[in-house]
Parts: structure tokens; C-alpha cells; sequence
């Protein structure tokens, strides 16, 4: 009897400390049933501003391309109000698409903390800072992240006016060679490890193909 493998859940884990520990987890509730990707060239892509970046040799890359990823999450709150989940007869939805707002967000403690600060006369303001995440789709795809963009629709209502179905596209891009340096271990681990994995993954299947057409009388080596 064959055993069917889980099925995974893409995630968003939450970084809001200096020390790299998980402070939050987003689990998607549903898998996205699309994913758009796209990579731009390190240095801002072609141009003189690019090939200045460059030194004018248009074949060296500085560093990895970013990548960009756009996501539609679908949120439902029918089995929360089934089982009579507090929370969800409460506020319905809010909590879960306040997750998702809050990853463009600086901590209010560190906001309220500076306006203090700066109130009273004093140099000492903390720069405030967006939570770092690393975006989880399957284990070959463990990626930090910044996120870029939240857009909400709210679908459908209970009689409080509360969102009972919903649905997020996020936007999520990869981080460049400084943001990495600044954001220190294990990102910096998980973004060349994610490199690397691409590399073996491309070049694999260039190996494969060249076999393949070998075999097949195709070429020769």
C-alpha cells in the first residue's frame, strides 16, 4: 500500500528581535495555487546607471539577482465559526490579516519609544525596522525576505461587519548582498545555501539533457 506524502504549508516565519529566533509564524491555511516569480539583475538591470555599477563589463554580476515572488492567500473563518471558536465569533478574520499588515510595519513599542525620546531633547532614537521573514515553500525553498506589498480583499461579512472571507496577494522579495550583511547569520546561510541548491538543480538538469540526446545519437562528446 502506497503511503501518500503530507502535504506541506507554505509559511511566513517572523523575526522582530536582534537575536534570530522566530517571535511568529504565519501557516498558510490554504497552499496558493499560483506563485509569480521574477528576477532582476544586480546593479538595477541595463543602462549606463547598470554598466556603470558594472565598471562597464557588462558580464559581471556583482552579486545575485533579487527575485520577487507575488502570492494570493486565501483566508476563510467557516471552520472557526463551525466550531464556535471564540476569537473568530469575536472579530472574525482581523487577527489573520493583521498578521499579514503588520509584516510592513515597525514595532510600536520602538515608534512610541522614539517619539518619547525625541520629545524630551534626546539623540538616542532607535531606527525603527520592519520584521526580517523567511518565506517556507517546501524544504528546497527556505528564502529571506522583505516584504513589499499587502492587498486585501474582504469578501464576506458577519452582522458585526467582521471579514469572514478573504483574500491577501503579498508581495515578498529576495534580499541584496548588503541587506544580508546587515541582517548577519542565518540568513546570509540560507540565502547562499538557496544559491547553491539552484545551481545544482540547473546544472543537473543540463547533464540530464546532454545524456539524454547522447543516447539518443543526437550529440557526441
Amino acid at each position: 500500500m502506497a503511503i501518500e506524502p503530507r502535504l506541506l504549508k507554505g509559511a511566513l516565519v517572523i523575526f522582530e528581535t536582534p537575536a534570530p529566533v522566530p517571535t511568529n509564524l504565519i501557516a498558510f491555511q490554504y497552499n496558493p495555487d499560483s506563485m509569480s516569480r521574477s528576477l532582476a539583475a544586480a546593479g538595477g538591470g541595463g543602462g549606463a546607471e547598470a554598466e556603470g555599477v558594472r565598471g562597464g563589463d557588462a558580464d559581471t554580476a556583482p552579486e545575485a539577482p533579487t527575485e520577487s515572488f507575488e502570492l494570493q492567500i486565501e483566508l476563510d473563518a467557516t471552520e472557526g465559526l463551525e466550531r464556535e471558536e471564540t476569537g473568530t465569533l469575536l472579530v472574525g478574520l482581523h487577527p489573520k490579516i493583521a498578521q499579514l499588515e503588520l509584516l510592513l510595519y515597525p514595532p510600536s513599542t520602538v515608534v512610541i519609544l522614539n517619539k518619547v525620546l525625541s520629545a524630551a531633547g534626546s539623540p538616542m532614537v532607535t531606527p525603527p525596522e520592519r520584521p526580517k521573514v523567511l518565506f517556507i515553500w517546501g524544504p528546497g525553498r527556505v528564502l529571506p525576505v522583505r516584504v513589499t506589498a499587502v492587498t486585501v480583499e474582504e469578501q464576506a461579512f458577519d452582522q458585526r461587519l467582521n471579514p469572514i472571507q478573504a483574500s491577501a496577494r503579498v508581495g515578498l522579495r529576495t534580499l541584496t548582498q548588503s541587506e544580508l550583511c546587515e541582517w548577519g547569520p542565518p540568513f546570509e546561510a540560507l540565502a547562499v545555501a538557496g544559491h547553491v541548491a539552484k545551481e545544482v538543480l540547473g546544472r543537473s538538469a543540463g547533464i540530464a539533457a546532454a545524456l539524454t540526446l547522447s543516447a539518443q545519437g543526437e550529440i557526441s562528446f
